[in-house]
């Protein structure tokens, strides 16, 4: 038998490689002869750099600028092609990420993404002929506008100066000068995940929507709109281009500028992650396939990873197993994803700290549980 063992992380627990060994320990105790498959999956967040490592990517790091301009580590990854050409994977989280920045209304007002531009910049010196991007878990709500500074781009204001970095300061921008701007961004693939549709600007755009969790009150939320309503009108002033579209919300409008000034396309997070990693084939193997997440509720239902794979798998006729540190949905809404059977952590630890700090254990044992009754 082979079981394809392809969680998403267990947010605040264990990464996905982790939740992975854990559940793959639970099979073996039940299945001992099996082939334990251990496949961490992603949908375009953070995660997606930990999929691709798993996969066979060469992890790097660089020192970059935070997103308030202290200095922070930022891992990436690449993977060379047979043909002379290489795939890098970027998370915005990783340099601009929230986790490094206090969420306040100032410091929303001032978070960039000029550190991903960094990391974008050590891509194509490594040869990246293709560049994914990874949103989630990000800072900033400056549009990409700081990632295009790093890579030479100027936004200017009435009296000729760059405007400083930030969302904040996006409303007084009145042109860009893009003439030193990296050439060869015209020459490098951008692939951007996303797993939402907001809009750039307005009531269910990135500032209205994410702000808020970024340290965002109301008058900066209405500051970081306006200010992305700007940018919005000077990019396709400059390029053409209209960049308020379905996804262009996502990391605080992270690919408006992309979507601008290069040749990006978005794509869904899960689907691209999968192509990325080989987990189709991988799939395509399997008898069985357990997946999981900390937390299973109704927005895992809107193609998260975990359905998205379950979806997948009931597609080709092979059983799947859920297993989760909550689950917050019925089993009739999983059987309309092939899920046959599904535990949740809370049945077996003590309480949800206990289920929290000992999760690989108590992982373990919700796999054993499951599979002994499915």
């Amino acid at each position: 038998m082979r079981i394809l063992i392809a969680p998403d992380k267990f947010k605040g627990s264990l990464t996905a490689a982790e939740a992975a060994a854990a559940i793959a320990e639970g099979a073996l105790r039940v299945y001992p002869d099996a082939e334990a498959i251990q496949f961490p999956v992603a949908d375009g967040g953070e995660g997606t750099l930990e999929a691709a490592v798993a996969a066979g990517y060469e992890e790097r790091l660089n020192a970059v600028v935070g997103p308030i301009l202290a200095p922070v580590g930022a891992a990436w990854a690449i993977r060379k092609d047979a043909f002379g050409g290489a795939t890098a994977v970027i998370e915005t989280a990783q340099a601009s990420g929230l986790a490094h920045m206090e969420p306040t209304p100032a410091n929303a007002l001032r978070a960039h993404s000029y550190g991903c531009g960094q990391l974008i910049a050590a891509a194509l010196d490594a040869g990246a002929t293709e560049i994914v991007l990874g949103l989630g878990g990000s800072a900033m709500s400056d549009g990409g506008s700081g990632a295009l500074r790093a890579l030479g781009l100027k936004p200017l204001d009435a009296a000729g100066n760059v405007v400083p970095l930030g969302g904040g300061s996006l409303a007084d921008v009145v042109r860009v000068d893009a003439g030193g701007l990296d050439p060869r961004l015209g020459a490098v693939t951008f692939r951007i995940a996303v797993d939402v549709q907001n809009p750039l600007v307005g009531p269910d755009g990135a500032a209205h929507v994410f702000g808020p969790q970024k340290g965002a009150d109301g008058d900066a939320v209405e500051l970081l709109d306006a200010g992305l309503r700007n940018w919005a009108s000077i990019l396709r002033e400059s390029t053409g281009r209209d960049v308020n579209i379905p996804g262009a919300g996502q990391a605080g409008g992270f690919p408006a500028s992309f979507l601008a000034f290069s040749n990006a396309a978005l794509e869904g997070g899960f689907e691209l992650v999968a192509g990325l990693t080989g987990l189709a084939d991988k799939l395509a193997q399997a008898d069985l396939v357990i997946t999981g997440e900390g937390s299973l509720d109704s927005q895992s239902l809107t193609g998260k990873a975990p359905i998205a794979l379950a979806d997948a798998a009931m597609r080709l006729g092979i059983p799947v197993l859920v297993v989760a540190g909550r689950i917050l949905v019925t089993p009739e809404d999983l059987a309309k994803h092939g899920v046959v059977a599904a535990a949740q952590l809370l049945d077996v630890a003590g309480s949800p700290d206990d289920a929290v700090a000992n999760a690989a254990k108590y992982l373990t044992w919700a796999t054993r549980s499951v599979l002994e009754g499915a």
